[in-house]
Parts: C-alpha cells; structure tokens; sequence
C-alpha cells in the first residue's frame, strides 16, 4: 500500500535523483496535492496527536499568565501585537485571552491578536474558536505582515514541523543523509555527496562511529533569527515551547505520528504527521548570537508549576464533580509530569527578549 504521496515523491526521485530529508520533510507537510497540512485535521482526539492546549485549558491559561508578566516587565505598553504563528485550532488563544482580559484589562483593552497561519482550512477552524474575540483578530499568511510594534510572540509546537538536514556518519565523514529508492522500488535511506563542516559537531567527529546520525536545521535557524530581530526592532518577548533538547548532541530524531502512535517516517507520506525534536541549545545560540536576551531553558513541567499551575487547577476542580476533578488531575499530569507519554519533561521552554529583562518563572542570570 503506497500513498498518493508516495507516488509522486518517487517520480520525482526518478527522475532528479534522490532527494534531501529537508525537501523531504517539506513535501510531506505541505505538499500543495497531498501534503499533511493541507489534506489532514492533525489536531484533537480525532486527528494524529494531542497539543497540550487541546488537552486542557490550564496550558493556555498559564501561557496567558506568562504573557501578561512579560508585558508588565516591559513597562505595560499601551498597544501590544499578540502573535502566536501556527496557531492549531486557536484553543491556546481562546485561553489566553480570556485569563488576560480577566487579571489584566488593560493589557486586554490595548492588544491585537495576529495569527500567522497559512491553512485556509484551519483559518475556519480558529475563526469559530475566538468567535467572542472577532473584533481583536487578524490572520496573515507571513510574520514579516505583522504590523510593527511592541509584540509579544507564543510559539508552541512550532519548530518541531519546521525540516532539518540530516547527516550521516561514514567513514569519509559526515555525507547528508537522502531519501533514494531501494532495490524493490521503495523509498529508503541513502547518504549523499554533500559533508557536513566538522566545526558544526558538537564532539570530535573521530571518535563516532559510522552509521551516527547529527540533525542541523538553517529553517530553524532563520525563523529564530526573524523573531529575535523583530524583538530587537521593536521591543518585546518570544516565548518557545517544543519537544527537544537542551544540549547539541547526536541521534535520529526524525519521527512520523499517525493515529497517536509512531510510523516508520517513510512509510506513509502525506499521511502521517513528520516532525524531529528541537534542539534548543542551538537555537539559543542563534537567539544571543542576534543581540537578544535568553530566559530558559526550563521543562514544561517546572514552567506551568512556576507559574501557578497547581493553584490554578485546585480553583478548577473546586465545587466540581469528582469524575471531573479527576480529569483536571491526569490534566496536569499530563502537561507537567515526568515519564511516557507525559510532556513535563520531554518539552522545554525558553523565553527571548529585547530589551533584556528577567522573567518568572525562568532563573535569573547576571
């Protein structure tokens, strides 16, 4: 059983040659014909996977939280730019203005949302969502159509969709790894010509062993770079919530999701969802590197307890239904604890700023 998707990716390979994971990653997703986003409904119990605002409202409501502490930390700017790109079906924006407009009316009063989503599909979907917020949204297909401004940013789940180039180790060094046919016509791994510039590795390159694979995204790094000089224009905070990992390191993290459960990354194009872990510690250095100030990285699980997460859940399940105050508590364990299938630990979080200023609940650093 091969996919639509499938089909054309290997015409393509046919007739060009193989392919780079980059353009690979890119044409699953977003494929005019066949791409992911464009002919699936990923999100929700009914679609591939869960984001954390869809399993309850208390993510969005502690984002919200951090939104409005950022924006007092700025000195509580009369006209804000509420950005979040890749906006899902808007739940997290639903709840964060509703925290917002209740512990922070003039926050409220003095912003406009930006949603920067290219799905008309998904447009409907978030339009029905923020219907009690209509007069406050607007949708862009591009960040650079953000008007200018203060702006504070939420980007939750958003690297992880963006591609990254993948090397592998051989015994000529690092050679890009690419997506080929094999003997029976069916699409596999193969390593291209292209090397990797050993000064991009976070070990010496001789000690590994062949067959290692190191991940790098430049897409990453330039949609990193556009926020913090955005930041930097106009004064503001970014904040970052991703699966990934805090130090650079070695490994294949290129993973396909397709009713809630893992898939080999070519088996289904089109199909599944394609995503690879965030690492965080390079986009931190892209973030400095561009003059901004970094707060984080921290776990998911110590950014919503720290910012009040359990309080906020014991106010939620007060004079509720025991069967629903049990859901509000495998809720919070889901978000913030430790161990499989939980985002605690797996997802971290960063904050940039300009100007610098230290935010809660991140540490601060001199």
């Amino acid at each position: 059983m091969s996919t639509p998707l499938a089909e054309k990716i290997k015409t393509l390979i046919r007739m060009n040659g193989p392919i780079s994971v980059t353009d690979y990653f890119a044409l699953c997703l977003a494929d005019p014909e066949y791409g992911y986003y464009k002919t699936r409904e990923p999100f929700g119990r009914h679609g591939d996977f869960i984001t954390a605002p869809e399993i309850s409202q208390l993510f969005g409501e502690m984002v919200g939280v951090f939104m409005v502490h950022a924006w007092q930390r700025h000195g509580s700017p009369a006209s804000v730019r509420l950005v979040e790109i890749g906006p899902g079906r808007g739940t997290m924006m639903a709840d964060m203005l509703r925290v917002i407009k209740r512990i922070a009316p003039p926050l409220f009063d003095g912003l406009h949302v930006h949603l920067v989503e290219t799905s008309e599909r998904l447009r409907g979907v978030q339009r029905v969502t923020l219907e009690t917020f209509s007069t406050k949204v607007s949708w862009h297909d591009g960040f650079e159509d953000v008007p200018d401004g203060f702006t504070l940013i939420a980007a939750n789940e958003l690297f992880d969709a963006i591609p990254i180039r993948q090397f592998v180790k051989t015994p000529t060094g690092f050679r890009e790894r690419l997506v080929g046919l094999d003997a029976r016509d069916e699409l596999a791994f193969a390593a291209g010509v292209a090397t990797l510039d050993p000064a991009l590795l976070p070990a010496p390159a001789a000690t590994i062993p062949d067959g290692t694979i190191f991940e790098v995204s430049p897409a990453r790094q330039a949609v990193m770079l556009t926020l913090c000089d955005r930041l930097k224009a106009f004064g503001g905070t970014a904040l970052v919530v991703d699966y990934g990992h805090m130090v650079t390191g070695f490994g294949d993290t290129l993973q396909a999701v397709r009713n809630h459960d893992f898939d080999p990354p070519l088996a289904n194009p089109g199909e599944a969802d394609l995503t690879s872990h965030v690492d965080f510690e390079d986009l931190a250095k892209i973030a400095v590197a561009a003059g901004a100030h970094l707060n984080g990285g921290l776990h998911q699980g110590d950014f919503l307890y720290g910012l009040g997460l359990a309080e906020r859940a014991t106010a939620l399940a007060k004079d509720k239904e025991p069967a629903e105050q049990r859901l509000i508590a495998a809720a919070v364990d889901r978000l913030a604890g430790a161990g499989a299938g939980k985002m605690g630990e797996l997802f971290k979080v960063i904050a940039v700023s300009s100007p610098a200023l230290n935010l809660m609940p991140f540490r601060a650093v001199d």
